[in-house]
């Protein structure tokens, strides 16, 4: 997509995004609620029609040439629901193309034994799972997944990131829109980060850690009489006396050199603790000061 603007009323929801994705690869968008991410995807799926700028997916326009990607895109959308009475069987039969690609589908996607169970009755985890399966029914070459682990637990979310390296593992491309950074780290090939309606910056994960991480942080219990030295560490961006405890933050090769300081003065070092940098360390950072303006994530 190339300048995709997207306003409702006074909101601007999608202010001139230009992006683009690989074949084959998982590619996600993050952001802070309201950020435009939604938007965005429901555009590329044909679902919302852009005020401005151009969007191609696989070479069409999801919207004008609609038919041409029929059976080629699948999408699980933020609200997707099914009537909680439709047994998990009836879903997949209902959407599938024919007997054969439904039994496939419960067993590709382990759904067997939760075949005669209803949609009501199903855990988070297990209504993802569906989804996921019947988003891939059709075995598409691109599927958009949005807010696909929202209120799952810590183990259902884990299971739910196995199944999303089992689509890429396919040969599938894979949108996937999130709020959760340690999903995105995990998962995703380059991440677009999207603040205010706008791409703020993108590249891969640890690309946009070591842009706007803020460094490596380390604290260890010390004295004022610590900073003089501390401070002087190559690499080392800022230092200062919190409490009794020392902070000092930088590049990742100060918790060797302070470490080695600390042997060198027969020092153990007491209540240690190291922090480095992770998406969403660079959210926030990009969040408090956002990129007035960044290349075409291509």
């Amino acid at each position: 997509m190339s300048g995709l603007t997207k306003t409702y009323g006074d909101v601007c929801a999608v202010d001139d995004l230009s992006l683009s994705v690989s074949r084959g690869e998982i590619f996600g968008i993050v952001g802070t609620n309201g950020a435009g991410k939604t938007t965005s995807v429901e555009c590329a799926q044909g679902l919302r029609r852009p005020d401005a700028g151009v969007v191609r997916v696989l070479g069409f326009d999801p919207i004008g040439e609609r038919a041409a990607l029929a059976g080629r895109v699948g999408s699980q959308l933020q609200d997707s629901n099914l009537p909680d009475r439709l047994r998990v069987g009836e879903a997949i039969a209902l959407f599938a193309d024919s007997r054969s690609q439904a039994r496939r589908s419960l067993v590709e996607w382990q759904l067997e034994d939760l075949a005669r169970r209803p949609f009501a009755a199903l855990s988070g985890g297990q209504r993802q799972r569906l989804m996921v399966a019947l988003a891939l029914l059709n075995d598409p070459e691109i599927v958009f997944l949005d807010e696909l682990t929202q209120g799952l637990d810590p183990d259902a979310r884990r299971a739910v990131w196995e199944l999303i390296e089992q689509v890429r593992d396919r040969g599938t491309t894979v949108v996937l829109v999130t709020h959760f950074m340690e999903e995105a780290e995990q998962l995703c090939d380059r991440v677009a980060v999207m603040v205010g309606g706008r791409l703020v910056d993108h590249g891969t994960p640890g690309q946009l850690v070591d842009r706007h991480g803020r460094g490596v942080r380390m604290r260890f219990v010390g004295s004022p009489d610590d900073l003089a030295w501390v401070e002087r560490v190559p690499g080392v961006a800022e230092c200062g006396l919190i409490g009794s405890e020392i902070e000092a933050t930088g590049s990742p090769a100060i918790v060797a050199r302070i470490g080695h300081g600390l042997i060198e003065a027969n020092r153990d070092p007491v209540a240690l603790r190291v922090h480095q940098p992770t998406l969403e360390d660079a959210l926030l950072s990009l969040v408090d000061e956002p990129v007035s303006h960044v290349r075409d994530a291509s």
